[in-house]
């Protein structure tokens, strides 16, 4: 990673939703290299947006609190800018149900202001964003590849193809460089663990370090693929520097499928204790499940070098020092 790690030293880079789980993680990295980091987050509550996340570097970085929505905050951000890395989102998808138009006008408005930030002031900008493997729906093949169809099984999917397709429009008709990633489950210091709206995994590790019972849905024998946010941060990393990625959309993914009752299982293991149920499950969830999920990441590997490269347990590992140490400033003591 070392010429990628040159590669950014002094560039100016502009990260959307920056003060959420993976959108810190990278500002911390590309702080450490050298980037010059400037963070746009709107810090609205229950979307994962935490001060305490760039706790490390906030003497080194320009936070501004900001909604992607906001046309003139975002014209003024992105010029002078090299590289914007787009997480900006609402990622619920249970809340994407409950306020489709909020999700809505984040996902596919608040997308449009920035492209149109970029085409008005800053063309030359190179866009990494992140979408996700939600918008494939439930798999008819696995592992789900790039050309599998997109059948989304909620509000937040469709909208997040719509944030696609103006990426790939803005880049067709403006000639913006942009970049798609198709994120699978991120976990790792820093996730959202306040609620369960955003993901099981953050709510699962709260409830194992409080000594409650994790109640699992249906049988627990979903697959799913899992990320660790480091190796995550490579990935997007490697799309700002390869000239390859330019104009690819890409699934990360894992070599390894792993249940969910194997998930908790190996999460009890790790915190030396815990338990668990089991209930059917409830009708809003039951409407969006998608089955069994999991990417093939073979495009990604090839385009850009890229494998994860991190256990889950070592992942774990983790991830549970870091909440012992700062849970209190993650909402719960």
């Amino acid at each position: 990673m070392d010429k990628i790690y040159s590669f950014y030293k002094d560039r100016s880079v502009i990260i959307t939703g920056g003060l959420g789980f993976i959108g810190s993680s990278l500002a911390i990295r590309l702080t450490e290299v050298g980037a010059r980091v400037t963070i746009v987050d709107s810090l609205i509550s229950q979307y994962g947006g935490n001060m305490f996340n760039v706790e490390p570097i906030k003497d080194s970085v320009k936070i501004n609190i900001m909604d992607i929505r906001d046309r003139h905050g975002m014209n003024n951000l992105v010029r002078g800018q090299d590289i914007m890395f787009n997480l900006a989102a609402q990622a619920s998808h249970i809340g994407s149900m409950e306020d489709p138009f909020a999700d809505l006008a984040i996902n596919v408005q608040g997308q449009l202001s920035v492209l149109e930030a970029c085409r008005e002031n800053n063309p030359d900008i190179k866009i990494i964003f992140t979408s996700t493997r939600q918008i494939y729906g439930r798999p008819q093949y696995l592992p789900v590849d790039e050309d599998h169809p997109l059948r989304p099984t909620d509000v937040n999917g469709i909208n997040k193809i719509a944030g696609e397709q103006y990426h790939i429009l803005y880049r067709n008709a403006y000639g913006i460089e942009t970049v798609i990633l198709r994120l699978t489950n991120t976990y790792g210091p820093r996730l959202l663990v306040k609620h369960n709206r955003q993901g099981f995994l953050g709510w699962f590790l709260r409830l194992l370090l409080e000594g409650k019972e994790i109640t699992i849905f249906g049988d627990g024998c979903r697959l799913r693929d899992l990320n660790y946010v480091d190796d995550v941060v490579d990935a997007l990393l490697l799309s700002g520097y390869k000239k390859e990625a330019a104009g690819q959309v890409m699934n990360l993914g894992n070599h390894e499928s792993i249940s969910l009752l194997e998930i908790v299982k190996t999460m009890i293991e790790v915190n030396k204790s815990g338990k668990y149920n089991f209930m059917p499950f409830p009708d809003g969830i039951k409407k969006i499940d998608i089955g069994d999920s999991y990417a093939d990441f073979s495009k990604a590997k090839n385009i850009l070098g890229w494998e994860p490269k991190t256990s889950f347990k070592d992942g774990l590992l983790k991830t549970m020092e870091y909440y012992r140490k700062y849970g209190k400033d993650y909402y719960w003591h």
